[in-house]
C-alpha cells in the first residue's frame, strides 16, 4: 500500500487489495457510497484504466470492483485522509 500526492499536488492517492467479499452485494456498494457521501472531499477509484466517482452509486455497481485487485484510492479536499481511511477500511475488512 502506499499513500503520496497524486494526479496534481493536491490530490491524496492510497493503493489497496480488495479483500472483502461483501462487494458482490449491492447494499454493500450502497453503504460503501453512503460512507463516501459523509465526506467533502471528491472520491474516485482508480482500476485497469477505469475511473469512478465513489459517490455515485450507478458508477460504483458499473465498476467492477473484485476480490483481490489492486485499487488506487484518490481524494481531493478538506477531509480527504480521512476520506481515504474510510474508503481502506471499508475495502480491506
Amino acid at each position: 500500500m502506499t499513500e503520496s500526492k497524486g494526479r496534481g499536488e493536491d490530490i491524496m492517492k492510497k493503493e489497496v487489495r480488495v479483500s472483502t467479499d461483501c462487494i458482490f452485494e449491492v447494499s454493500a456498494l450502497a453503504k460503501l457510497v453512503g460512507i463516501a457521501n459523509n465526506f467533502s472531499s471528491t472520491l474516485s477509484f482508480e482500476m485497469d484504466n477505469k475511473i469512478v466517482n465513489v459517490k455515485s452509486i450507478m458508477g460504483i455497481m458499473g465498476f467492477g470492483l473484485d476480490l483481490g485487485k489492486e485499487v488506487s484510492i484518490y481524494a481531493e479536499g478538506d477531509d480527504e485522509a480521512e476520506a481515504i481511511s474510510a474508503m481502506e477500511e471499508f475495502l480491506t475488512k
